[in-house]
């Protein structure tokens, strides 16, 4: 067992790293906004937008998110860049209504002002997104998803539920003998799809759902849902709600008294998360993902160690959603380096088959699925300890 390093919540120092970001960003980042590429600036740089959620429920991950694009880009860019063009980055904010975000990627890839995009945004805005990129320029979808992601031009490198939550749910049948479940999600195609594949998994291991519900993104009383909980009087919840409805929902579960008795199973959790939760609402509290800060590989340790080195040991800790953004360039480096080129269809090729390295170490990427792996860990106050390694 690997005992988890604990995080600070202290405000988080920016620093620019070789990147550029949205207008109301650049203050924050250090950045003069005359500094900004534009439609005909930076000609011979690789020019990357990363589209990350600045508010809302997700938007908890930004600062995670932005640095640890921010990191890569650095470390490749001191490397001589991507096929020898040094990486400029632009954020642009994912949140609102995925159409509204749709209509923003569609002018600023028609403009020509950009090479790549890359984001760990929710499913709902990539669904929304995938219908005006594909085919056009290369798509990085770097977090956990529901899987089945085969767009042409689109490359999804997260955990799916087939790697990440049906060894979790054996393991709660298994070990904690687990076999009533109630699942609760938030409204749109990630908990949907996910909750499809859980169910299947549920039965396999012999257990029986008890009860499943979707809650509207922004959802922040929970007293319905946990009374319909209560009644049904399951083993464990499995918690697929996002960012900080997730924080919500964990702190009045808790409040209710309900974590003693159930256990809770989490997706799309990571140390922001647990950290907004606080100490004490996290009993028997477990997740499942490809990436901890305490999973400590070697790898995991020198990502941490450069993380906190460029942005201090007091910034947002890196995490899961937050360190995939980090995956997603250096996805993009091996594959590049192996096609040659940074053009669509041998790009596509050569990142369709390929073993690259991350903060957590190798994962392979095999006709879209992302071999890696996956840690179970168990909240102890505001620190994970990793259980068991599928």
């Amino acid at each position: 067992m690997a005992e988890c390093m604990p995080a600070a919540l202290l405000p988080m120092p920016w620093q620019a790293l070789n990147g550029v970001a949205s207008p109301a960003l650049l203050p924050a980042l250090g950045i003069r906004a005359s500094d900004r590429f534009g439609r005909h600036g930076g000609r011979g740089k690789l020019r990357i937008a990363n589209f990350v959620a600045l508010s809302g429920s997700p938007g908890i991950w930004a600062p995670s998110a932005m640095n640890s694009t921010l990191l890569a880009a650095s470390e490749i860019n001191a490397r001589g860049g991507i096929l020898g063009r040094e990486i400029e980055v632009l954020f642009l904010d994912a949140s609102g209504a995925a159409e509204d975000i749709a209509r923003r990627v569609e002018n600023v890839v028609a403009s020509g002002e950009v090479d790549v995009i890359v984001g760990s945004h929710t499913s709902a805005v990539r669904v929304a997104l995938r219908r005006h990129i594909a085919g056009r320029i290369p798509y990085i979808y770097t977090t956990v998803y529901e899987g089945g992601e085969r767009t042409p031009g689109v490359i999804a490198i997260g955990e799916t539920p087939l790697t990440q939550s049906r060894p979790a749910i054996h393991w709660m049948a298994e070990v904690k003998k687990a076999s009533r479940w109630y699942l609760i999600g938030s409204d749109y195609v990630w908990p949907w799809l996910s909750h499809q594949s859980m169910k299947r998994y549920v039965t396999e291991s012999g257990g029986q759902v008890v009860g499943e519900e979707f809650v509207p993104v922004g959802e922040d009383d929970y007293g319905a849902h946990l009374a319909r909980i209560r009644k049904a009087r399951p083993d464990v919840v499995l918690v697929s709600l996002i960012g900080g409805d997730s924080i919500a929902f964990n702190r009045q579960f808790a409040e209710q008294g309900l974590a003693p008795k159930v256990l809770r199973l989490a997706s799309a959790f990571d140390e922001t998360v647990l950290l907004g939760i606080g100490p004490d609402n996290t009993e028997n509290l477990f997740c499942a993902s490809g990436y901890f800060n305490c999973a400590r590989s070697g790898d995991t340790e020198a990502f941490v160690s450069r993380y906190e080195a460029a942005f201090g040991a007091s910034a947002a800790p890196a995490g899961s959603v937050g360190q995939s953004n980090y995956e997603g360039l250096k996805f993009l480096e091996e594959a590049a380096r192996r096609a040659g080129s940074l053009a669509l269809k041998p790009l596509l090729a050569a990142g369709s088959n390929i073993v690259y390295r991350g903060g957590r170490g190798p994962i392979a990427l095999q006709q879209g699925h992302a071999a890696m792996p996956i840690y179970l860990a168990e909240a102890e106050g505001i620190e994970f300890r990793v259980v068991e390694t599928f």
